[in-house]
Protein backbone atom coordinates (compact mmCIF):
# COMPACT_ATOMS: atom_id res chain seq x y z
CA UNK A 1 0.00 0.00 0.00
CA UNK A 2 1.31 3.45 -0.88
CA UNK A 3 1.35 6.53 1.30
CA UNK A 4 -1.88 8.26 2.29
CA UNK A 5 -0.17 11.33 3.72
CA UNK A 6 -2.49 13.63 1.73
CA UNK A 7 -5.59 11.46 2.02
CA UNK A 8 -8.68 13.67 1.95
CA UNK A 9 -7.03 16.50 0.01
CA UNK A 10 -8.86 17.24 -3.24
CA UNK A 11 -6.84 18.84 -6.06
CA UNK A 12 -8.45 20.52 -9.06
CA UNK A 13 -5.82 20.16 -11.78
CA UNK A 14 -6.27 22.71 -14.59
CA UNK A 15 -2.74 22.21 -15.91
CA UNK A 16 -1.28 20.56 -18.98
CA UNK A 17 2.10 19.64 -20.53
CA UNK A 18 4.83 18.98 -17.89
CA UNK A 19 5.43 21.18 -14.82
CA UNK A 20 1.81 21.31 -13.64
CA UNK A 21 0.93 17.65 -14.33
CA UNK A 22 4.14 16.54 -12.63
CA UNK A 23 3.21 18.57 -9.54
CA UNK A 24 -0.29 17.10 -9.39
CA UNK A 25 0.98 13.55 -9.99
CA UNK A 26 3.32 13.92 -7.02
CA UNK A 27 0.39 15.12 -4.93
CA UNK A 28 -1.64 12.13 -6.13
CA UNK A 29 1.21 9.74 -5.33
CA UNK A 30 1.23 11.23 -1.81
CA UNK A 31 -2.44 10.36 -1.40
CA UNK A 32 -4.38 13.36 -2.73
CA UNK A 33 -7.45 12.94 -4.95
CA UNK A 34 -6.62 14.72 -8.23
CA UNK A 35 -9.26 15.79 -10.76
CA UNK A 36 -7.64 16.51 -14.13
CA UNK A 37 -9.67 19.04 -16.11
CA UNK A 38 -9.15 18.73 -19.87
CA UNK A 39 -10.66 20.45 -22.91
CA UNK A 40 -13.03 18.55 -25.16
CA UNK A 41 -11.51 16.90 -28.21
CA UNK A 42 -7.77 16.43 -27.83
CA UNK A 43 -7.45 16.96 -24.07
CA UNK A 44 -4.02 17.68 -22.61
CA UNK A 45 -1.79 18.37 -25.62
CA UNK A 46 0.78 15.81 -24.48
CA UNK A 47 -1.75 13.09 -25.35
CA UNK A 48 -0.59 13.73 -28.92
CA UNK A 49 3.16 13.66 -28.23
CA UNK A 50 5.13 10.60 -29.44
CA UNK A 51 6.35 8.02 -28.71
CA UNK A 52 3.15 6.04 -28.23
CA UNK A 53 2.74 2.82 -26.27
CA UNK A 54 -0.22 0.72 -25.12
CA UNK A 55 -1.37 3.57 -22.83
CA UNK A 56 -1.09 6.19 -25.59
CA UNK A 57 1.54 8.91 -25.34
CA UNK A 58 4.47 7.95 -23.11
CA UNK A 59 4.84 11.61 -22.13
CA UNK A 60 1.21 11.89 -21.01
CA UNK A 61 1.37 8.55 -19.20
CA UNK A 62 4.48 9.58 -17.30
CA UNK A 63 2.86 12.67 -15.77
CA UNK A 64 -0.78 11.68 -15.32
CA UNK A 65 -1.10 8.53 -13.27
CA UNK A 66 -3.41 8.43 -10.25
CA UNK A 67 -5.76 11.07 -11.64
CA UNK A 68 -9.38 11.16 -12.74
CA UNK A 69 -10.16 13.01 -15.97
CA UNK A 70 -13.12 15.27 -16.67
CA UNK A 71 -13.53 16.84 -20.12
CA UNK A 72 -15.19 20.28 -20.04
CA UNK A 73 -15.69 23.16 -22.46
CA UNK A 74 -14.45 26.06 -20.34
CA UNK A 75 -15.32 28.53 -23.08
CA UNK A 76 -18.98 28.20 -22.11
CA UNK A 77 -20.67 29.60 -19.02
CA UNK A 78 -22.11 26.17 -18.20
CA UNK A 79 -18.69 24.55 -18.48
CA UNK A 80 -17.28 27.13 -16.11
CA UNK A 81 -20.17 26.45 -13.73
CA UNK A 82 -19.15 22.78 -13.66
CA UNK A 83 -15.65 23.70 -12.53
CA UNK A 84 -17.06 26.14 -9.98
CA UNK A 85 -19.04 23.27 -8.43
CA UNK A 86 -15.88 21.23 -8.12
CA UNK A 87 -13.87 24.18 -6.77
CA UNK A 88 -16.28 24.66 -3.87
CA UNK A 89 -15.22 21.27 -2.49
CA UNK A 90 -11.55 21.37 -3.49
CA UNK A 91 -8.58 22.07 -1.26
CA UNK A 92 -6.17 23.03 -4.03
CA UNK A 93 -6.56 24.39 -7.57
CA UNK A 94 -3.58 24.52 -9.93
CA UNK A 95 -3.35 26.23 -13.33
CA UNK A 96 -0.64 27.01 -15.86
CA UNK A 97 -2.58 28.93 -18.50
CA UNK A 98 -1.01 31.70 -20.52
CA UNK A 99 -1.38 35.33 -19.52
CA UNK A 100 -5.03 36.29 -18.95
CA UNK A 101 -6.47 32.92 -20.02
CA UNK A 102 -7.57 31.75 -16.55
CA UNK A 103 -9.56 34.96 -16.09
CA UNK A 104 -11.12 34.62 -19.54
CA UNK A 105 -12.17 31.04 -18.74
CA UNK A 106 -13.60 31.94 -15.34
CA UNK A 107 -11.09 29.89 -13.33
CA UNK A 108 -8.82 32.67 -12.07
CA UNK A 109 -7.89 33.10 -8.42
CA UNK A 110 -10.48 35.78 -7.46
CA UNK A 111 -13.28 33.72 -9.00
CA UNK A 112 -12.40 30.36 -7.46
CA UNK A 113 -11.28 31.68 -4.07
CA UNK A 114 -14.41 33.80 -4.02
CA UNK A 115 -16.32 30.51 -4.03
CA UNK A 116 -14.08 28.82 -1.45
CA UNK A 117 -11.96 30.88 0.94
CA UNK A 118 -10.07 27.78 2.10
CA UNK A 119 -8.89 27.05 -1.44
CA UNK A 120 -5.16 27.15 -2.13
CA UNK A 121 -4.71 28.49 -5.65
CA UNK A 122 -1.38 27.71 -7.33
CA UNK A 123 -0.32 29.41 -10.57
CA UNK A 124 2.56 28.01 -12.59
CA UNK A 125 3.91 30.47 -15.13
CA UNK A 126 6.71 30.82 -17.64
CA UNK A 127 8.27 34.17 -16.70
CA UNK A 128 5.97 34.64 -13.71
CA UNK A 129 2.94 36.79 -12.96
CA UNK A 130 4.85 40.10 -12.93
CA UNK A 131 7.59 41.82 -14.88
CA UNK A 132 7.99 43.02 -18.47
CA UNK A 133 8.03 39.47 -19.88
CA UNK A 134 5.04 38.12 -17.95
CA UNK A 135 2.78 38.05 -21.01
CA UNK A 136 5.16 35.97 -23.14
CA UNK A 137 4.66 32.22 -23.64
CA UNK A 138 7.49 30.08 -22.35
CA UNK A 139 8.54 26.44 -22.16
CA UNK A 140 11.45 24.81 -20.37
CA UNK A 141 13.82 25.29 -23.30
CA UNK A 142 12.92 29.00 -23.56
CA UNK A 143 14.10 29.51 -19.98
CA UNK A 144 17.18 27.39 -20.60
CA UNK A 145 18.05 29.85 -23.38
CA UNK A 146 17.01 33.05 -21.60
CA UNK A 147 18.78 32.41 -18.28
CA UNK A 148 22.07 31.22 -19.77
CA UNK A 149 21.68 27.51 -19.06
CA UNK A 150 22.25 26.58 -22.70
CA UNK A 151 25.35 28.76 -22.78
CA UNK A 152 26.79 26.79 -19.83
CA UNK A 153 25.93 23.30 -21.08
CA UNK A 154 28.25 21.19 -23.20
CA UNK A 155 31.94 21.05 -24.00
CA UNK A 156 34.20 24.02 -24.62
CA UNK A 157 33.65 25.23 -28.17
CA UNK A 158 30.21 23.66 -28.59
CA UNK A 159 27.16 25.72 -29.43
CA UNK A 160 24.09 26.19 -27.20
CA UNK A 161 22.88 22.81 -25.91
CA UNK A 162 19.50 21.95 -24.41
CA UNK A 163 19.51 19.88 -21.24
CA UNK A 164 17.41 16.89 -22.36
CA UNK A 165 15.49 16.18 -19.16
CA UNK A 166 13.69 19.55 -18.89
CA UNK A 167 15.07 20.60 -15.48
CA UNK A 168 13.04 23.81 -15.28
CA UNK A 169 9.78 21.91 -15.78
CA UNK A 170 10.64 19.20 -13.29
CA UNK A 171 11.91 21.46 -10.55
CA UNK A 172 9.10 23.99 -11.05
CA UNK A 173 6.69 21.11 -10.45
CA UNK A 174 8.57 20.23 -7.27
CA UNK A 175 8.61 23.87 -6.17
CA UNK A 176 4.85 23.97 -6.66
CA UNK A 177 4.49 20.89 -4.45
CA UNK A 178 6.60 22.55 -1.75
CA UNK A 179 4.57 25.75 -1.92
CA UNK A 180 1.25 23.89 -1.80
CA UNK A 181 2.29 21.76 1.17
CA UNK A 182 3.44 24.89 3.03
CA UNK A 183 0.13 26.63 2.22
CA UNK A 184 -1.84 23.60 3.43
CA UNK A 185 0.07 23.75 6.70
CA UNK A 186 -0.60 27.47 7.07
CA UNK A 187 -4.27 26.83 6.35
CA UNK A 188 -4.27 24.32 9.20
CA UNK A 189 -3.08 27.13 11.48
CA UNK A 190 -5.03 30.11 10.11
CA UNK A 191 -8.07 28.55 8.47
CA UNK A 192 -7.88 30.23 5.05
CA UNK A 193 -6.25 29.49 1.71
CA UNK A 194 -3.88 31.65 -0.30
CA UNK A 195 -2.19 32.05 -3.67
CA UNK A 196 1.02 30.17 -4.48
CA UNK A 197 3.00 31.62 -7.42
CA UNK A 198 5.81 29.64 -9.07
CA UNK A 199 7.45 30.09 -12.46
CA UNK A 200 9.98 28.47 -14.75
CA UNK A 201 12.00 31.69 -14.63
CA UNK A 202 12.29 31.70 -10.83
CA UNK A 203 13.16 28.01 -10.89
CA UNK A 204 15.90 28.50 -13.48
CA UNK A 205 17.43 31.34 -11.48
CA UNK A 206 17.35 29.15 -8.39
CA UNK A 207 19.05 26.30 -10.23
CA UNK A 208 21.73 28.74 -11.38
CA UNK A 209 22.31 30.22 -7.91
CA UNK A 210 25.69 28.52 -7.51
CA UNK A 211 26.92 29.86 -10.86
CA UNK A 212 25.54 33.31 -10.03
CA UNK A 213 27.30 33.37 -6.65
CA UNK A 214 30.52 32.24 -8.31
CA UNK A 215 30.20 35.04 -10.86
CA UNK A 216 29.70 37.63 -8.12
CA UNK A 217 32.72 36.27 -6.22
CA UNK A 218 35.13 35.99 -9.16
CA UNK A 219 33.87 38.62 -11.57
CA UNK A 220 34.18 36.06 -14.36
CA UNK A 221 31.29 34.59 -16.33
CA UNK A 222 31.02 30.80 -15.91
CA UNK A 223 32.12 28.81 -18.92
CA UNK A 224 31.22 25.45 -20.42
CA UNK A 225 32.90 22.63 -18.53
CA UNK A 226 31.71 19.47 -20.26
CA UNK A 227 31.57 16.76 -17.60
CA UNK A 228 33.99 18.58 -15.27
CA UNK A 229 33.41 20.98 -12.38
CA UNK A 230 35.06 24.43 -12.20
CA UNK A 231 35.69 24.17 -8.45
CA UNK A 232 36.95 20.58 -8.13
CA UNK A 233 39.54 18.41 -9.85
CA UNK A 234 39.64 15.57 -10.83
CA UNK A 235 35.85 15.58 -11.09
CA UNK A 236 34.79 14.45 -14.56
CA UNK A 237 34.62 11.67 -17.11
CA UNK A 238 38.01 10.14 -17.91
CA UNK A 239 39.16 6.98 -19.69
CA UNK A 240 39.94 3.65 -18.11
CA UNK A 241 41.76 1.12 -20.26
CA UNK A 242 38.49 -0.10 -21.80
CA UNK A 243 36.41 3.08 -22.05
CA UNK A 244 35.07 6.11 -20.19
CA UNK A 245 34.30 6.24 -16.48
CA UNK A 246 33.46 8.99 -13.99
CA UNK A 247 35.85 9.99 -11.20
CA UNK A 248 34.54 12.51 -8.63
CA UNK A 249 37.23 13.53 -6.15
CA UNK A 250 35.66 16.37 -4.16
CA UNK A 251 38.06 16.77 -1.23
CA UNK A 252 41.65 16.17 -0.20
CA UNK A 253 40.94 13.02 1.83
CA UNK A 254 39.44 11.39 -1.23
CA UNK A 255 42.44 12.52 -3.28
CA UNK A 256 44.86 10.92 -0.83
CA UNK A 257 42.92 7.64 -0.92
CA UNK A 258 42.83 7.74 -4.71
CA UNK A 259 46.60 8.21 -4.89
CA UNK A 260 47.16 5.25 -2.56
CA UNK A 261 44.78 2.98 -4.49
CA UNK A 262 46.33 4.04 -7.80
CA UNK A 263 49.85 3.28 -6.57
CA UNK A 264 51.02 6.90 -6.76
CA UNK A 265 51.48 8.07 -3.15
CA UNK A 266 53.98 10.70 -4.27
CA UNK A 267 51.14 12.72 -5.80
CA UNK A 268 49.68 13.32 -2.32
CA UNK A 269 52.52 15.67 -1.42
CA UNK A 270 53.31 17.07 -4.85
CA UNK A 271 52.83 20.84 -4.40
CA UNK A 272 50.84 20.99 -7.65
CA UNK A 273 48.25 18.50 -6.40
CA UNK A 274 48.25 18.43 -2.58
CA UNK A 275 45.07 20.49 -2.14
CA UNK A 276 41.94 20.85 -4.23
CA UNK A 277 42.70 24.52 -4.89
CA UNK A 278 46.14 23.53 -6.21
CA UNK A 279 44.66 20.78 -8.36
CA UNK A 280 42.14 23.22 -9.85
CA UNK A 281 44.90 25.78 -10.50
CA UNK A 282 46.97 23.07 -12.20
CA UNK A 283 44.05 21.33 -13.90
CA UNK A 284 45.86 20.19 -17.12
CA UNK A 285 48.71 18.62 -15.14
CA UNK A 286 46.30 17.03 -12.65
CA UNK A 287 44.18 15.48 -15.38
CA UNK A 288 47.22 14.22 -17.27
CA UNK A 289 48.55 12.49 -14.16
CA UNK A 290 45.19 10.96 -13.27
CA UNK A 291 44.45 9.87 -16.83
CA UNK A 292 47.77 8.03 -17.03
CA UNK A 293 46.87 6.12 -13.86
CA UNK A 294 43.31 5.26 -14.92
CA UNK A 295 44.52 3.87 -18.24
CA UNK A 296 46.28 1.03 -16.40
CA UNK A 297 43.06 -0.79 -15.38
CA UNK A 298 39.60 -1.47 -16.72
CA UNK A 299 36.59 0.51 -15.57
CA UNK A 300 35.22 -2.48 -13.69
CA UNK A 301 38.52 -2.93 -11.83
CA UNK A 302 38.49 0.74 -10.85
CA UNK A 303 34.88 0.53 -9.66
CA UNK A 304 35.86 -2.24 -7.23
CA UNK A 305 39.09 -0.67 -6.00
CA UNK A 306 37.80 2.87 -5.66
CA UNK A 307 34.50 1.77 -4.18
CA UNK A 308 36.25 -0.28 -1.51
CA UNK A 309 38.25 2.81 -0.55
CA UNK A 310 35.31 5.26 -0.60
CA UNK A 311 36.46 7.25 -3.61
CA UNK A 312 33.37 8.38 -5.55
CA UNK A 313 33.22 6.98 -9.07
CA UNK A 314 30.77 5.47 -11.54
CA UNK A 315 30.59 3.68 -14.84
CA UNK A 316 29.07 5.76 -17.65
CA UNK A 317 25.83 3.84 -18.19
CA UNK A 318 22.79 4.15 -20.43
CA UNK A 319 19.14 3.73 -19.40
CA UNK A 320 19.23 -0.02 -20.06
CA UNK A 321 22.11 -0.35 -17.63
CA UNK A 322 20.54 1.55 -14.77
CA UNK A 323 17.10 -0.05 -15.24
CA UNK A 324 18.68 -3.52 -14.98
CA UNK A 325 20.92 -2.65 -12.02
CA UNK A 326 20.21 -4.29 -8.63
CA UNK A 327 20.21 -0.86 -6.97
CA UNK A 328 17.14 0.09 -9.00
CA UNK A 329 15.37 -3.11 -7.96
CA UNK A 330 16.30 -2.68 -4.30
CA UNK A 331 14.99 0.89 -4.13
CA UNK A 332 11.60 0.01 -5.71
CA UNK A 333 12.04 2.94 -8.08
CA UNK A 334 10.18 1.05 -10.81
CA UNK A 335 6.74 -0.39 -10.01
CA UNK A 336 3.81 -1.47 -12.17
CA UNK A 337 0.16 -0.53 -12.54
CA UNK A 338 -2.80 -2.33 -14.08
CA UNK A 339 -3.32 -1.06 -17.63
CA UNK A 340 -6.62 -0.67 -19.47
CA UNK A 341 -6.03 -3.95 -21.32
CA UNK A 342 -5.43 -5.81 -18.05
CA UNK A 343 -1.67 -6.04 -18.49
CA UNK A 344 1.00 -4.63 -16.19
CA UNK A 345 2.87 -1.46 -17.18
CA UNK A 346 6.07 -0.21 -15.50
CA UNK A 347 6.38 3.36 -14.22
CA UNK A 348 8.82 5.40 -12.14
CA UNK A 349 7.62 6.01 -8.58
CA UNK A 350 7.54 9.25 -6.62
CA UNK A 351 11.13 9.74 -5.33
CA UNK A 352 10.18 9.74 -1.65
CA UNK A 353 9.97 6.78 0.75
CA UNK A 354 8.09 6.75 4.03
CA UNK A 355 8.79 4.44 6.95
CA UNK A 356 6.77 1.24 6.73
CA UNK A 357 5.07 2.11 3.43
CA UNK A 358 5.60 0.66 -0.02
CA UNK A 359 6.07 2.93 -2.99
CA UNK A 360 3.39 2.40 -5.62
CA UNK A 361 2.43 4.01 -8.90
CA UNK A 362 -1.31 3.63 -8.29
CA UNK A 363 -3.91 3.95 -11.00
CA UNK A 364 -3.20 3.99 -14.74
CA UNK A 365 -3.38 7.31 -16.66
CA UNK A 366 -7.03 8.10 -17.45
CA UNK A 367 -8.63 8.20 -20.85
CA UNK A 368 -9.89 11.64 -21.85
CA UNK A 369 -13.06 12.38 -19.89
CA UNK A 370 -13.12 8.87 -18.46
CA UNK A 371 -14.44 10.03 -15.09
CA UNK A 372 -16.69 12.89 -16.21
CA UNK A 373 -19.99 11.26 -15.25
CA UNK A 374 -18.74 9.99 -11.89
CA UNK A 375 -17.27 13.35 -10.91
CA UNK A 376 -20.38 15.26 -11.93
CA UNK A 377 -22.55 12.83 -9.97
CA UNK A 378 -20.33 13.26 -6.91
CA UNK A 379 -20.71 17.04 -7.28
CA UNK A 380 -24.48 16.66 -6.91
CA UNK A 381 -25.75 16.68 -10.50
CA UNK A 382 -28.50 14.26 -11.49
CA UNK A 383 -28.25 11.76 -14.34
CA UNK A 384 -30.59 13.92 -16.43
CA UNK A 385 -28.46 17.02 -15.82
CA UNK A 386 -25.31 15.13 -16.78
CA UNK A 387 -26.95 13.79 -19.94
CA UNK A 388 -28.07 17.28 -20.89
CA UNK A 389 -24.53 18.63 -20.50
CA UNK A 390 -23.21 15.85 -22.68
CA UNK A 391 -25.83 16.26 -25.37
CA UNK A 392 -24.98 19.94 -25.64
CA UNK A 393 -21.22 19.19 -25.70
CA UNK A 394 -20.51 21.09 -22.47
CA UNK A 395 -18.79 17.99 -21.07
CA UNK A 396 -17.47 14.85 -22.72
Amino acid sequence: MGTEALNGIVVLDLTRVLAGPMCTQYLADLGASVIKVEPLGLGDETRGWPPFGPEGSAVFANFNRNKRSIAVDLKTAEGQAVIHRLARKADVAIENFGYGVAQRLGVDEPTLRGLNERLIYCSIGGFGAGGPLSKLPAYDVVLQAFTGMMELTGDVGSGPIRSPYSPNDYVTGMNAVIGILAALRRRDLEGVGERVDVSLFDTAMGLLSYQIESYWASGRLPQKNGSSHPSMCPYQALDASDGPMLLAVSNDSQWQRFCDVAGAPELKTDPRFATNAQRVANRPETLAAVQALLATRTGEEWMVLLGQNRVPCSPIMNLDGVLAHPQTTNRDVIRTYRAADGGERPAVTVPVKFDGEDRTVGRRPPALGEDTAALLSESGLSDDEISSLRERHIVG
